[in-house]
């Protein structure tokens, strides 16, 4: 078979890239086995630390046509550096989120590929794994329909490289409405991603964090959870609680139900904040009225993101993307097939199963070194200008935004030294607000944790039920920014955890989760 034209990304641990590149053909036709690929498509969403970088996707092809059952094989290659999978410590690995989109080639709308799903566990599902790799999915929509994918290493290893060629996902297309001789385009895109595992840990540090929970009646004890069973919240002995010094830290009131997610069970976090080149990948594969609903132009603060729909672009590619509503960041997680965070997979996200530190930030320590200056600025290799800084905050005058996801990563090998959290998870604290839905009202309350399903509706907005909608109700802040100083940064801080608004802001961001499969 003849291969598809790529252009492969310089290997560095901070590439994000867009590739496109058309063959002679312009068409691919099912009915001649997939033999011609007309469009590569690769959004490929690098990592930027000690932990995991450098994802690249490489050679999509469709192979393996099957006419009588309707699917088709969806071969790629797929690496990255430092890699890692571990059975002590976090008991932990990296894994790629991988999906994949198609077009008619009679239309301009992109839609989500209905992959292959039957027990979940790689084995029997149509999918190929490559050597020392797992493939695994969930039965997204009931009737052996996945969404998408993680492929992570299947056995432990120390950091290092991983190449795992010859992967290949079941797309059943028949699923999806397609007709065997229909023309398309594909899309393969793939977000690194960090395992959380299913473990007791605890919200609240003790500390003096504002609006921080704790074990009533006494504000130094942190309450832990044991289960994804429903919370009592109140003052009586032994429930969760806590303040509302700064009226935005809810309603103080429960009970948290058992279908919220509470962060006890296993779930994938996304390792970095959408970076600007991830948003303009989803905002050219929306229609122009999804677009112009979910584009925002601001030329400022960092943000470089111009143009209009089907071609926008920025100049700050591994720039994480600010200025994003909480609509925004809803749209994207739904189109991607992941889901919000809760704020109390926040707080496992971040500390892990250690016993809490007072005031403590992502890394563990209340220690805290500035980002005074920007090195590099826009390009791969994005730093801090000053030796040991491990966090944007406190609105430094050389800086003036948000800094490229994982820059952090070149300074010392600790947590510390590159601020990641327990499980390897970046810019948990800094670079822009993480948008979490919260405890403190009935409307965050009412999360149930449902995924996105890869599409969002015609006006441009996610349409998952008991997310918070468009009006940003039930949702809130956690982590602080780029602009703030250090007291919001700490983990278990909540001054802003329950307010409600809906704007863009130079400071608002995100990420999303997926539960494991």
């Amino acid at each position: 078979m003849e291969k598809a034209n790529y252009l492969k990304p310089a290997k560095t641990s901070e590439t994000t890239v867009v590739v496109e590149k058309e063959r002679e053909s312009n068409s691919l036709n099912l009915k001649k086995c997939c033999k011609r690929l007309i469009l590569l498509c690769l959004l490929i969403s690098a990592g930027n630390s000690i932990f995991a970088n450098s994802v690249a996707v490489s050679n999509v092809a469709l192979t393996g046509q099957n006419t009588a059952l309707d699917f088709v094989l969806v071969n790629f290659d797929i690496s990255w550096d430092n890699s890692w999978r571990t059975s002590v410590g976090p008991s932990n690995w990296d894994a790629a989120w991988v999906f994949v989109k198609y077009r008619l080639k009679t239309q301009t709308t992109w839609n989500h590929a209905t992959l292959n799903w039957v027990d979940g566990t790689g084995s029997g599902d149509g999918h190929t794994e490559p050597t020392n790799s797992n493939i695994a999915s969930s039965n997204d929509n009931g009737a052996g329909g996945a969404y998408g994918v993680f492929i992570h290493r299947s056995a432990d290893m120390v950091q290092g490289s991983v190449s795992y060629v010859g992967a290949q996902l079941r797309w059943n297309y028949g699923v999806d409405g397609l007709a065997d001789g229909d023309s398309i385009e594909v899309c393969v895109f793939a977000i690194e991603m960090v395992y959380v595992p299913q473990a007791s840990f605890y919200v609240g540090s003790g500390g003096t964090e504002s609006g921080a929970f704790y074990l009533y009646p006494t504000t130094t004890n942190a309450y832990q959870i044991t289960s994804e069973g429903a919370i009592t919240v109140g003052t009586t002995a032994s429930n969760l609680y806590y303040p509302n010094t700064s009226s935005y830290s809810g309603d103080q009131t429960g009970p948290i139900p058992a279908a919220f997610p509470k962060g006890y069970n296993a779930f994938y976090c996304m390792k970095y904040e959408i970076t600007q080149e991830q948003y303009v990948a989803f905002l050219n594969r929306l229609n122009n009225t999804q677009a112009t609903a979910r584009a925002y132009t601001a030329g400022a603060n960092r943000n470089g993101i111009s143009g209009t729909p089907g071609s926008y672009s920025t100049t700050n590619p591994y720039v994480a993307c600010n200025f994003l509503s909480w609509a925004d960041l809803a749209a994207y997680l739904d189109w991607a097939a992941l889901r919000p965070m809760s704020e109390l997979e926040y707080e496992k996200a971040a500390r892990g199963t250690l016993a809490p530190v007072a005031n403590e930030y992502a890394w563990g320590s209340t220690s805290i070194s500035q980002a005074t200056g920007i090195s590099n600025g826009g390009l791969t290799n994005e730093t801090a200008s000053n030796a040991g800084a491990n966090c944007a905050y406190g609105n430094n005058a050389s800086v003036q935004g948000p800094m490229r996801v994982g820059n952090f990563g070149q300074g010392v090998n600790t947590r510390v030294g590159v601020g990641a959290s327990y499980y390897g998870i970046m810019e948990l604290s800094g670079n822009n607000w993480e948008r979490t839905v919260t405890v403190g009202n009935a409307t965050g309350r009412a999360f149930t944790g449902i995924h996105g399903n890869g599409a969002i509706n015609s006006s441009g907005n996610a349409n998952a039920s008991n997310w918070p909608n468009t009006s940003a109700t039930g949702a809130g802040f956690r982590g602080g920014t780029w602009f703030d100083t250090a007291v919001y940064l700490r983990v278990s801080d909540r001054f802003d955890a329950a307010i409600t608004n809906s704007n863009r802001n130079l400071t608002y961001g995100g990420r999303g989760v997926r539960v494991e499969p």
